[in-house]
């Protein structure tokens, strides 16, 4: 598994975890890792390998939802020539490829039960049989193994095996979301994007724009790490002038108006109709806003995103802008004024 072993970041959230893994590192046991899509469970699975006895042994990767469930224990474990169609020669598995080293299972909640329970004999008595074979064969691996599932409520409704759990539960590291960790965006997407600036050839490093800045401070981040990777690096590459503030990011790369509209087949249930009053009339949907001042409030907060969306995407060149958005050259700087959006946050 060849990574980019960075560990970015400054939040004491995420400083406790990258300390926990290292603390766990020269321990010859099991580690579960836990966390959200995108938090850097691979690079903590490569840290606890790279800072152990085993650093110069294999570090052998396997993703369990990548396989049939048919193919999964061939793979971990091997198989012999004619054991299943297809099966034209002897293979070793991926415990016999990691032996001396470290075997890292990303996604082990999809494991098929028939394969959690050969994993538990691996871990337990240190041996493995290829499949089609009656000869255990002796292995020396640790296990690292990352998920995003609960696996306590899976192990407590019988769709993973609590045995297992146990075995492999000797130190877990639960990696914190990117939200949670507090001044780490600005952090990272400074790395990123310099980087990707770099790449481009970039003479000098612009930065970004005090609006876009608070945006990628303010997004949720579903995807963590690797959605803020992909957002700043797309952002930087888009920006033609290196020696302005980059003042434009698309966090949807999908969202365009010429996004085609899906099958008819796909397309959710349209709700049901209004009802009728006493007097034969659609009565309206009920608001979802219960004051005059909340409704102020959001149609003000959607106006002040269109505007500096528009001006972001003009690279604040006012007069374009509002060409783009149909009003006069004074109805934007009334807008600009309104929603003070400062003519420096280019």
């Amino acid at each position: 598994m060849e990574r980019e072993n960075q560990f970015i970041g400054q939040s004491g959230a995420f400083l406790d975890a990258v300390e926990r893994a290292s603390r766990a590192a020269p321990m010859q046991r099991p580690v579960l890792v836990i966390g959200e899509r995108g938090t850097g469970k691979e690079l903590i699975a490569e840290r606890l390998h790279r800072l152990s006895s085993r650093w110069d042994e294999p570090l052998v990767t396997m993703n369990c939802a990548a396989l049939p469930e048919t193919l999964i224990e061939a793979e971990l474990f091997g198989h012999e020539a004619g054991a299943f169609t297809g099966a034209t020669g002897a293979r070793a598995g991926r415990f016999e490829e990691a032996d001396k080293g470290t075997l890292f299972l990303d996604e082990l909640g999809t494991l098929s039960m028939a394969a959690q329970e050969r994993l538990l004999r691996a871990v337990e008595y240190g041996e493995v049989t290829r499949i089609g074979s009656s000869r255990p064969v002796r292995v020396d691996v640790r296990i690292v193994a990352a998920t995003n599932d609960d696996l306590p409520a899976l192990a407590k409704s019988g769709e993973f095996r609590a045995d297992l759990l146990d075995r492999l539960s000797f130190e877990v590291i639960t990696l914190p979301p990117l939200r949670v960790r507090e001044g780490d965006v600005g952090v990272l997407a400074e790395y990123f994007g310099r980087r990707m600036g770099s790449e481009l050839g970039w003479e000098a490093w612009p930065g970004f724009a005090s609006h876009v800045s608070e945006q990628l401070d303010k997004y949720g981040w579903p995807g963590n790490v690797r959605e803020l990777r992909n957002v700043v690096e797309r952002a930087v590459y888009r920006w033609d002038n290196w020696g302005e503030p980059i003042a434009h990011v698309q966090f949807d790369p999908f969202d365009s108006p010429w996004k085609p509209f899906a099958p008819e087949h796909r397309r959710p249930i349209p709700a049901p109709a209004p009802q009728e009053t006493e007097q034969g009339a659609s009565a309206p949907a009920a608001p979802q806003l219960d004051t005059i001042d909340d409704l102020r409030g959001a149609v003000d907060a959607h106006e002040r995103a269109i505007v500096e969306h528009a001006l972001g995407k003009h690279r604040w060149n006012q007069r374009q802008t509002a060409k783009a958005l149909g009003l006069s050259y004074d109805q934007l700087r009334h807008c600009i004024k309104k929603h003070g959006l400062a003519e420096n946050s280019d």
